[in-house]
């Protein structure tokens, strides 16, 4: 058995101290963290355990934002136990049933589940944001520098780091305008759990922080896992705008983040297969770039297009394996 299938030592000691002794302890597939999950399962219940292992993991932001967001009305699971020095959570079972395979397997209920996403996301938006610290410009520039950090020397591309970190400082302004909400931040097809018909529960929000709504939108809407057609995109920012009051830098504030966002991706599933061997975040890097460049076709990412324009050939913009292996 692979050694991320294979429970902690003291998994059947936490789970038996929380009444869930007699349950087995089955994996389930995790995510690109340190972070590892499997399922207690009881013949009439079961549980998602949460090995969030020290130091590399801490637990409890994700504790303090499901908190917040149950105490909010939205559908985050349940916190059964916890123990933080062994970085062990038990937590409540979603199930399996992805937003992601559903409408793959589905593409007529596409438009309706995405409505409801994005239905999600107006409600939250409407709230004050969370107790939690803000997007700010460092945060933005800290994200977009994975691009550099990673992406470029992979191909042996020389990147003038001055002028992308100046060309991303022109057009931040815009991204950082407005009333913060709360930005889940991994708010996307795979991370949504159909806990009903149209009802989705919420994962992966332990990073969330206050910034602006726009953010994740582009995080549903410009999925690096799946493709988002562009009609459907379309349809899904006018369904926010028709419910939200949205001022007249929205637009160019979406495709900001969604450059810097997808630059950040890029950064990171370069990262992923060249640093850790997890191969096969590289061959999802192309999807990525074709959001990346649509993006900078807007007016408000001129100076961030220009940088890319004169660094990263078009033909150079893909996955990262295959291009450094030509």
């Amino acid at each position: 058995m692979a050694a991320d299938m294979i429970p902690p030592p003291a998994a059947a000691a936490f789970l038996a101290a929380n009444g869930w002794g007699g349950a087995d302890i089955l994996p389930v597939a995790g995510d690109a963290s340190f972070r590892r999950y499997f399922r207690a399962v009881e013949p009439t219940r079961s549980a998602i355990l949460m090995d969030a292992p020290p130091p590399h993991e801490d637990p409890r932001p994700f504790l303090d934002i499901a908190g917040w967001l149950t105490g909010n009305g939205f559908a985050a699971p349940r916190i059964y136990a916890v123990d933080l020095d062994l970085g062990l959570v038990l937590l409540e079972d979603f199930g399996d049933v992805r937003m992601r395979e559903t409408v793959d397997a589905d593409p007529a209920r596409e438009h309706a589940l995405y409505g409801a996403a994005i239905d999600i996301l107006v409600a939250l938006h409407a709230r004050e944001a969370a107790p939690v610290a803000r997007y700010d410009r460092a945060v933005l520039h800290r994200e977009a520098n994975l691009l550099t950090e990673w992406y470029c020397p992979a191909l042996g591309i020389e990147a003038d780091q001055a002028a992308y970190t100046a060309a991303w400082d022109a057009v931040f302004e815009v991204a950082l305008a407005g009333r913060p909400v709360t930005v889940l931040r991994d708010y996307h097809a795979e991370n949504l759990m159909l806990i009903g018909p149209d009802t989705f529960g919420l994962l992966d929000f332990q990073d969330a922080l206050a910034g602006h709504p726009a953010y994740d939108l582009v995080s549903l809407l410009q999925d690096a896992r799946r493709d988002v057609p562009a009609a459907l995109e379309t349809d899904m920012l006018a369904r926010y705008k028709a419910a939200v009051a949205t001022d007249a830098g929205f637009d160019a504030a979406y495709h900001v983040l969604g450059a810097q966002r997808n630059a950040k991706i890029v950064g990171i599933f370069t990262r992923l297969w060249q640093r850790d061997g997890k191969l096969r975040y590289s061959t999802l890097c192309p999807r990525v770039w074709g959001y990346l460049n649509r993006d900078l076709d807007h007016p408000a990412l001129a100076p961030v297009k220009a940088w890319f324009d004169a660094t990263i050939p078009h033909e150079l913009r893909g996955d990262p394996l295959a291009l450094s292996s030509c």
